[in-house]
């Protein structure tokens, strides 16, 4: 039952996505003849508002309803303890896990909760970009070490990047009614877990694994969702769905 009134929510906020944004969502490389299959991990890199789950208006339905049914999200616990938009957040997928900042049993707990053909959708920045570039407390927006954790769990499939060219046009932190008719604009990326787990492996050993996937996931959002233009060429059509 919560599984399908999540389904009904995230498609009826897909709904009112499409009549209020245009969106310009493409593949920074050729992708699989499947991609939305396999999906294991979901990486969004460069969270800036409240309103990012306006983005389900450019995703299909066969990925929607895994995030219903099957995906996995931590959530900050201050977000999930708003008075209104709390019960929002801790129902955007079937398992939301609230979560502080820090390494501790909130986060074990998002571990513990990870099943054989769970999603795992995760903003592994951990906090929200401010209209100047900071966080909230003026440090630089880098990628923590947790998702580092999850990558190790997940025997085999596929993770798929989501570049965000961010939403401070639509809403900035803080305001309150975001603006309409914006085109949200985000790139995709799919790399296999195995492969990729064991590149870094390869390369930094152990010991080294944690940060070079930092590393290379900040690499990444620099190329693909800072440098984003108003107006892009188009790539590879990603399916709306």
């Amino acid at each position: 039952m919560r599984e399908a009134c999540i389904y009904a929510m995230l498609r009826a906020i897909k709904r009112l996505s499409r009549l209020c944004y245009r969106f310009d969502i493409n593949w920074v490389h050729p992708p699989p003849p499947d991609p939305w299959r396999r999906l294991r991990l979901v990486t969004f890199l460069n969270h800036t508002s409240l309103y990012e789950p306006l983005f389900v208006g450019g995703f299909p339905n066969e990925f929607i309803k895994r995030i219903a049914f099957m995906g996995l999200m931590p959530v900050a616990d201050k977000a999930t303890q708003r008075p209104i938009l709390g019960f929002f957040f801790r129902m955007v997928a079937k398992n939301v896990v609230a979560v502080t900042r820090k390494n501790d049993r909130t986060w074990n707990q998002v571990l513990a909760t990870m099943k054989p053909d769970t999603m795992v959708i995760i903003m592994p920045e951990g906090r929200m970009m401010r209209a100047n570039c900071l966080d909230k407390y003026g440090r630089a927006m880098t990628v923590r070490g947790g998702i580092a954790d999850i990558v190790q769990s997940i025997p085999q499939g596929r993770m798929l990047l989501a570049y965000s060219a961010g939403l401070h046009h639509v809403q900035t932190p803080g305001q309150r009614i975001p603006r309409i008719f914006k085109t949200l604009r985000m790139r995709l990326e799919t790399v296999d877990i195995t492969a990729y787990r064991s590149r870094l492996m390869d390369q930094h050993g152990p010991a080294g694994f944690k940060k070079a996937l930092v590393r290379d996931l900040e690499y990444r959002r620099a190329r693909y969702c800072l440098d984003l233009e108003p107006a892009p060429p188009p790539v590879y059509a990603a399916s709306l769905g």
